[in-house]
């Protein structure tokens, strides 16, 4: 692994106090964690988790950049779909994790422009910074922006989460020639160290157990993202869940060249496998089992509307048009939103690892985002 930036004293304090409480976590519980157990508590810990706390965490001063960072043309390309979603619905829109706010802003700038703007943008945020960074930027769209708390209750129309499913907590599962394990934390010489515990029983041994994996395989298993889908099912009366996240159908995640999982983690533009480096300080993810979140909304009411890569639902919701509102011949305008689109569509960039999904309830119409590309065979 690279040397990796060394953080500020107030920065490595604050780490210290999140290891801390990692640490009375593992002592309580015997000695013993599930690494989704840390995981979750590095990145949403009240107050000291990675995405719970006031650092910066997105674009070229943070950690990592994502799509509505790159370009304002990702949320503009988006408010196409929500606007099609919108109009056969009558329902509103529900933000996951919104970041920084930028494809709230960029989305609702468009629908703007279109004129179909939703009655309600509702953003579910779990960071009391963000929340604040977004209301500023988005003060402009009030009353129509609110923030919620916890999911509601039932709702309509479009639920959007952008890179949401591969920050939530995963299982570790070693596979072996006697069967399988889990591998967690403990403790050793003062140090958070990996510890195996044989899985004979339950929700994560039933899904290891059913997936065909070579022994010597390490990787990991979303119940996390799972939950949360089938959360989404319940509420969900009329509309759209669309999420858009790197990752592979399970023949593609769980494959003999990835027999080493797909677990990273992110601080300040350097990425490596350390997920004990700095607790709360760095992002940790992995990458997404779409054939899991498909199959769970089946489970649970809903219908697989698409499944595509990055590129093909932004070229289907029309971004060479968007990019075509600047002349060529305006170089200083047309040049960074041409190089902006190469990021988002290019294979070797986000193009084809990054992939959209789409599960709805009472629609019946075809998705404009998924009219071309279709990769569900692949799931």
């Amino acid at each position: 692994m690279s040397p990796l930036p060394a953080p500020d004293p107030a920065a490595l304090e604050y780490s210290e106090k999140t290891a801390a409480l990692i640490r009375g976590e593992i002592d309580s519980a015997g000695g013993w964690i599930p690494f989704s157990r840390f995981m979750e508590l590095a990145l949403y810990a009240p107050g000291l988790g990675y995405y719970s706390a006031g650092m910066h965490k997105f674009g070229a001063a943070g950690d990592f950049v994502t799509a509505p960072e790159i370009s304002a043309l990702f949320g503009q390309v988006l408010a196409q779909q929500a606007a099609q979603v919108i109009g056969l619905t009558a329902g509103n829109i529900l933000e996951i994790g919104p970041g920084s706010g930028r494809l709230a802003f960029d989305l609702l700038s468009e629908l703007e422009q279109l004129g179909q703007l939703p009655d309600r943008y509702h953003l579910l945020e779990v960071s009391a910074d963000l929340r604040l960074r977004q209301q500023h930027l988005l003060a402009r769209f009030a009353p129509r922006v609110e923030w919620l708390d916890t999911l509601p209750a039932s709702f309509s129309g479009l639920i959007i989460g952008n890179e949401v499913l591969d920050a939530m907590p995963v299982h570790l599962v070693a596979w072996g020639e006697d069967g399988c394990s889990e591998r967690g934390v403990s403790m050793q010489d003062g140090q958070f160290s990996w510890s195996e515990r044989k899985l004979t029983s339950g929700e994560l041994y039933d899904s290891a157990a059913g997936l065909d994996v070579a022994p010597g395989t390490l990787s990991e298993i979303g119940l996390a993202a799972r939950g949360f889908i089938a959360t989404l099912a319940g509420l969900l009366e009329k509309g759209v869940i669309l999420m858009l996240d790197y990752g592979f159908g399970q023949s593609e995640y769980y494959h003999p060249q990835r027999s080493s999982g797909t677990l990273m983690c992110h601080y300040r533009h350097y990425a490596h496998d350390d997920p004990f480096y700095l607790p709360g300080l760095q992002d940790i993810t992995s990458h997404v089992d779409f054939s899991a979140i498909a199959e769970t909304g089946l489970a649970h009411g809903l219908n697989l509307l698409g499944y595509t890569s990055q590129a093909h639902f932004l070229i289907n919701c029309g971004i060479t048009d968007l990019l075509s509102r600047a002349s060529p011949e305006q170089a200083s305008a047309y040049l960074p939103l041409s190089s902006q689109v190469q990021k988002l569509l290019n294979p070797a960039e986000m193009g084809e690892l990054f992939k959209a999904i789409a599960l709805g309830k009472g629609l019946d119409t075809a998705l404009i985002g998924f009219s071309q590309g279709d990769k569900s065979r692949m799931l």
